[in-house]
């Protein structure tokens, strides 16, 4: 490569990164929220109207564990959105972000979570995290 292209391609690379930091969330934000919510809720009854002991159990289950404890429930709800990600499952970062929000986790306490969930998760977690970030974006954004 000659030497009279490099400007070009560091002046490319800079607008890129300029970009990438200036991006803002979809103007439809808020719909996305609320349609996972209200979607989950919707799916949860369908699933609980069923007489199954073991699914009925599971879903206590889940709601016991992340009741306060020796752990309250933020450090629980963060648990739950590290292994959400290392586990690379977008609904269950959803709701975990969700969760923690509810639980006054901020935005530096959410990106310290996603860095452990990065790292213990590798780089294929990056995808997931982009969508973390979003979800977090339009939480962030949506009307109360």
């Amino acid at each position: 490569m000659s030497a009279g292209k490099r400007p070009a391609r560091a002046a490319a690379t800079k607008k890129v990164a300029t970009k990438r930091a200036s991006a803002k969330p979809a103007a439809k934000a808020p719909d996305r929220v609320k349609e996972f919510g209200e979607f989950r809720r919707r799916m949860n009854e369908r699933i609980l109207e069923h007489d199954n002991q073991v699914v009925r159990r599971f879903f206590a289950l889940d709601t016991q564990t992340y009741k306060a404890g020796a752990l309250d429930l933020k450090t629980k709800e963060l648990l739950g959105l590290v292994a959400s990600m290392v586990l690379r499952c977008d609904d269950c970062i959803s709701y975990h972000i969700a969760q923690c929000r509810d639980a006054g986790v901020n935005r530096d306490e959410f990106f310290e979570a996603f860095s452990v969930g990065l790292v213990v998760g590798g780089s294929i977690v990056i995808p997931h995290l982009r969508r973390a970030v979003d979800f977090l974006d339009q939480i962030e954004t949506a009307p109360a």
